[in-house]
């Protein structure tokens, strides 16, 4: 197994922080959820009776293998973006036929590092290449040792909701550049439906989702030096119709300061930070994001139309 590691300029990370909590509506990148703990929260989060939105992918994962398997060709190599726990890739790792490699990349190294490490023990044939970094920008592929005839990318789970309309198209523009001519990517989208059902989702009864959203704040708090009063904050996440998303916020439920390194940010009673956005698409506004990148071959969904799982091929 290749263990070599990509890391991401510390000081380029705090600038993006800082220059999120400068804003009028503050705010923080939702891939600093992704600590180890924050990769455990939410894989407990993908586990709840509300959050219908692992287990219909993971359902429609399963009931189309075959044919998801069948996309790859013979000699691809596999590029997972925001691998995680690998969870949704094992599915398709043992369906798909003389595969050159597995790329899974992820912005907690302790998480991939112990995710490969597991992978490498049950497909010991398997060459996996992780890579810890930011996904979002643009990555170096390490060099495969097999011959690799085509890039497949893989991003499941709804994560290109978390970005707004203009940045999934530019997110995905890097995605096709990576990927290359007749290239490929599985990408799963949640589609738009009611919003008591929404909001159920990121409102859970056992509170997972608030652990998860107030976790960002112990990550900045323990990597960063913030001094983030935890428990001054309040978990907040409506569904915002105009804009076809759930909006998660923490509240300050008080007036306090907040410190790192020279930076001071001010809150006051009931400011809230945005930590995460979740759109729900219509298959038109998911068309308008990708035109031009990518084009839809294949669509599977489940009976209530809750979730999507689409094959794209790259149109560079």
């Amino acid at each position: 197994m290749n263990t070599e590691k990509v890391t991401v300029d510390e000081q380029q990370i705090l600038n993006e922080i800082f220059d999120g909590l400068n804003q009028i509506q503050k705010k923080l990148p939702s891939k600093y959820f992704y600590d180890e703990k924050g990769s455990q929260l939410f894989d407990q989060i993908c586990r709840l009776d509300e959050y219908y939105l692992t287990r219909t992918e993971m359902m429609i994962l399963k009931n189309n293998v075959d044919q998801i398997a069948e996309c790859f060709g013979d000699d691809s190599i596999f590029i997972e973006y925001g691998s995680g726990s690998s969870l949704k890739s094992r599915i398709l790792l043992k369906n798909i036929k003389n595969l050159s490699g597995y790329v899974p990349i992820d912005i907690s190294t302790e998480h991939l590092q112990s995710t490969a490490a597991s992978l490498n023990e049950r497909y010991p044939d398997l060459d996996i290449y992780p890579v810890a970094a930011d996904y979002t920008k643009k990555i170096e592929i390490p060099d495969i040792k097999k011959t690799v005839k085509r890039r497949m990318g893989f991003f499941p789970g709804s994560t290109l909701g978390n970005f707004l309309p203009e940045e999934a198209r530019e997110f995905l523009a890097v995605v096709a550049d990576e990927l290359g001519e007749n290239g490929g990517l599985i990408i799963g989208i949640d589609l738009r439906k009611d919003k008591e059902i929404l909001e159920a989702a990121y409102n859970d009864k056992k509170g997972i989702t608030a652990q998860f959203n107030f976790n960002i704040l112990h990550h900045l708090n323990d990597q960063f030096g913030f001094n983030f009063n935890v428990n001054a904050f309040k978990h907040y996440a409506p569904f915002n119709e105009e804009h076809s998303r759930i909006e998660m916020h923490l509240v300050s439920s008080e007036e306090q300061t907040v410190k790192c390194r020279n930076e001071v940010f001010h809150f006051a009673k009931w400011e809230t930070i945005l930590t995460e956005y979740s759109h729900k698409y219509t298959m038109e506004a998911f068309q308008n994001i990708i035109a031009g990148l990518f084009e839809i071959d294949k669509i599977w969904t489940d009976e209530k139309n809750y979730f999507a799982v689409l094959y794209l091929k790259t149109v560079l």
